[in-house]
């Protein structure tokens, strides 16, 4: 694994997540890591054909998927269906910590049998963006317990593969108690649009953009533009140009010697100032006391 974007999310240009696999000939990723309020990697929209289980081991945190927040204390466990669009939240000013495990549905696709019977009814399901394992039962004891034991493994192929059938059962049959579990139905077209502007403001978020502009890129109103960025991300479009372009900071910061005029320029920012009121409002500190803490940390990993 990638120690430098170990823990963070990178996203192509049309907002699909590049998974930091633990090992790049098995698509699989394991980490146990924390989120508080304004850390980089915390409300960043994004999508993958992976499909994403956090189990909360202190504290408390909340999801959003599809627009709809899914709250989670100690215990609880989330999965997150292939392709859906979300991002993890703090609560409050309190600093939680999880286990994440993110893997390709592929790797449980034994033969074209296992495909269509067990793996296509879920991932292909509109029906079914999450499942949240939460209260005591058996079933939440068992997903969190096999969560944990992954971690030991994240290495180990065939020892991961094996516990994600275990993972996969207890979502089978989670999906079955709801009823979740139906006839195979269109994809959402409105989604389908909003990753439509995902992609168009990843790729011209260097130079100054409108709503008007936003909203053409997908042939819709402009009511229906700030409509769908409220609905998928919670905030409008120009709030979440404005946030992507300090997310393109903070990657500078941890990944060159560029200055902060250099930074600015090539993150869509009119000017230095400008950047530094936006970075701190994202994520609460300047973008040099960012780079300097960063370079702490990376110092620090070198020598574990």
């Amino acid at each position: 694994m990638n120690r430098d974007i170990m823990g963070l999310i990178v996203k192509r240009e049309d907002g699909s997540e590049i998974v930091n696999y633990d090992d790049p000939q098995f698509p699989s990723y394991i980490f146990e890591g924390w989120v508080k309020p304004k850390v980089t990697w915390e409300r960043v929209p994004h999508f993958h054909e992976d499909v994403e289980i956090c189990t909360v081991t202190r504290g408390k945190m909340a999801y959003s998927v599809n627009g709809k927040t899914v709250m989670l204390e100690e215990g609880d466990t989330i999965f997150i269906n292939s392709n859906q669009i979300h991002y993890s939240m703090a609560i409050e000013n309190e600093t939680c910590r999880y286990i994440i495990f993110i893997a390709h549905p592929g790797i449980l696709n034994a033969s074209v049998a296992v495909e269509m019977q067990a793996i296509r009814p879920i991932i292909d399901n509109k029906d079914l963006p999450y499942l949240r394992f939460r209260d005591i039962d058996e079933m939440t004891e068992e997903m969190a317990r096999l969560m944990h034991t992954l971690l030991p493994i994240r290495h180990c192929a065939f020892e991961i593969t094996k516990q994600f059938y275990q993972i996969w059962d207890l979502v089978i049959k989670r999906s079955e108690i709801i009823g979740a579990l139906g006839p195979e139905e269109a994809p959402d077209a409105r989604m389908q649009t909003f990753k439509n502007m995902m992609h168009f403001i990843s790729d011209n978020y260097q130079r100054t953009l409108t709503l008007e502009e936003i909203a053409a890129s997908a042939n819709i109103s402009k009511s229906l533009c700030n409509l769908l960025f409220r609905q998928y991300v919670g905030e409008s479009p120009i709030n979440y140009l404005m946030h992507l372009r300090a997310r393109k900071v903070a990657e500078y910061l941890r990944a060159s010697s560029l200055s902060m005029t250099q930074i600015a320029s090539l993150s869509g920012f009119s000017g230095v100032s400008y950047m530094r009121e936006t970075f701190k409002k994202c994520f609460g500190s300047t973008p040099r006391d960012y780079r300097k803490n960063w370079r702490e940390i990376a110092r620090t990993a070198q020598n574990e």
